[in-house]
């Protein structure tokens, strides 16, 4: 091996898995004279063990070795757990590690089912120096591709799934339970909630926890294609099917073959195209536009509501078999006016990703501008919280994003008060906000004091209402617990505690 490669592979763990120690140790001894860092373990549960300890350490656990392994050589034949056993949990626990299998009962039969299960290479005893060169230098470049296709799923799980999706309001823990329930199967799922919710970003997750997942993901926003190219985009059509049909076009059902299809805002769907969805969700078949010719699919669909589909059921504007059909599963998704304490986390999730995105160093935001998103009602929900942080991080002069980082409405929305409550304390202070009437005589006063009697009477009841656990008030009234604590002071409320 030369210089170059010996300083390439000095990067690079290796563990022998063999019960015979001294066939371990020597194998072990030879790797590292190589340049290797070289480990060895003498059973399938001694050498997982090592994996397991391996990842645990790089994870930052701070215990056992320093960095994970690259690449196992297992023997075949081992009491207890054998190496084909033991290649498979690798494969399962531990898919970044690259496996290459070593016996002295080598047989065609034992190599293609080492090969099948996943092993990168087959090696007889008594191994040849230059081969096993030569396979650790291929089995090193095919684990670097393994690692970085690992990675990348890692980024796009990340970005498209649970973790991409914030919540600890019950009702986004209940979706979270629903998606990772249905994402094995094959339902049909019905999302419903506002736009900029996160009905895209929930299919997708489901998308990418079923084992449809290497397949395609197509979506289709039924409200943002005219009604007369809808069943075109969908269906695909045949060239001379209609004016400007110049071309074959492949529609998004086919595209999604083998995969998953979203259908978002199904609700703008015509009663004639409710009828042609409706046929392929019971048959999975369709003909294109203009075609006779009759296609086949296997899809996984999704589809989405930004309106309530029982009422236009109701009203005659959606067809009642469409919808018993293709609510099989529902997930509902709040406004996030109803899920305030979830702005935080999702704050921070956002300027951790759009820091990263746009290259600023931007490392949190001041309790003010925090409270001023809290109170803003944030008509556009998730997505138009994205977009405000964004725009924060790419005009921030700071590390720190602050009430002038944001767009001028939410200032001018918080600037007058609102509180996003919760309906018991609403409801609560519906008899002390009647409007006053015509005749009651206006007395001038700052409108910081006019303010204070209210605000003063919101927190004593929200309080109040939460047996004075002040974190749980904080939540509910939308702003930071800090501010909360120097407004009981202020209002001298403590003195009422108890």
């Amino acid at each position: 091996m030369n210089q170059r490669g010996r300083e390439s592979s000095a990067k690079a763990r290796i563990l022998i898995i063999d019960d015979d120690p001294i066939v371990a140790d020597s194998l072990a001894e030879f790797l590292r004279r190589d340049g290797y860092d070289a480990s060895s373990a003498l059973s399938a549960a001694e050498g997982l063990d090592a994996l397991a300890k391996a990842e645990r350490a790089d994870a930052g656990d701070g215990h056992g070795t320093p960095r994970p392994f690259n690449v196992v050589l297992s023997d075949v034949a081992m009491p207890g757990k054998d190496g084909i056993e033991l290649l498979r949990d690798i494969a399962e626990h531990h898919p970044s590690v690259v496996v290459i299998m070593i016996t002295a009962y080598g047989t065609v039969e034992t190599a293609v089912e080492a090969i099948r299960e996943g092993a990168a290479d087959y090696l007889a005893k008594p191994l040849v120096d230059s081969e096993l060169r030569l396979c650790l230098e291929k089995a090193l470049r095919q684990q670097a591709l393994v690692a970085e296709n690992y990675e990348l799923r890692h980024r796009l799980d990340a970005k498209f799934g649970l973790a991409s999706i914030v919540g600890s309001d019950y009702r986004m823990v209940k979706a979270f339970e629903l998606i990772e329930a249905v994402a094995p199967s094959k339902a049909t799922v019905l999302m419903t909630g506002e736009s900029g919710t996160g009905k895209s970003m929930v299919a997708r997750a489901i998308h990418e926890r079923s084992p449809r997942a290497s397949e395609p993901f197509v979506e289709i926003h039924c409200g943002s294609v005219p009604e007369t190219l809808l069943e075109s985009e969908l269906f695909g059509h045949v060239k001379g099917a209609f004016t400007g049909a110049h071309t074959d076009k492949t529609g998004r059902f086919l595209a999604a073959q083998g995969g998953t299809i979203f259908i978002d805002e199904i609700n703008s769907a015509s009663p004639g195209m409710q009828l042609k969805l409706l046929r392929v969700l019971q048959e999975r078949r369709f003909e294109p536009v203009g075609s006779t010719d009759t296609i086949e699919v296997d899809v996984r669909v999704i589809l989405a509501a930004n309106e309530s589909l029982e009422e236009l059921v109701a009203k005659g504007e959606f067809r009642q078999d469409l919808y018993y059909r293709i609510n099989v599963v529902k997930i509902e998704l709040p406004p996030l006016r109803d899920r305030t304490s979830d702005i935080p986390a999702l704050v921070d999730r956002f300027i951790d990703l759009k820091a990263s995105e746009h290259s600023k160093t931007i490392t949190g935001i001041t309790d003010e501008a925090l409270d001023a998103l809290r109170r803003y009602p944030c008509p556009g929900n998730v997505r138009e919280l994205e977009n405000i942080i964004e725009r924060a991080v790419v005009l921030a002069r700071r590390p720190t994003i602050d009430l002038d980082d944001l767009p001028p409405t939410v200032l001018e929305e918080s600037a007058e008060g609102r509180l996003m409550l919760p309906n018991h304390v609403r409801a609560g202070l519906a008899a002390d906000d009647a409007p006053d009437s015509p005749d009651t005589p206006w007395t001038p006063i700052p409108l910081a004091e006019a303010l204070e009697a209210p605000e003063k009477r919101i927190l004593l009841k929200a309080l109040r209402a939460n047996e004075w656990n002040r974190q749980k008030t904080a939540d509910q009234l939308g702003i930071n617990r800090t501010t909360l604590y120097k407004k009981i002071k202020h209002f001298g409320l403590d003195r009422m505690a108890g």
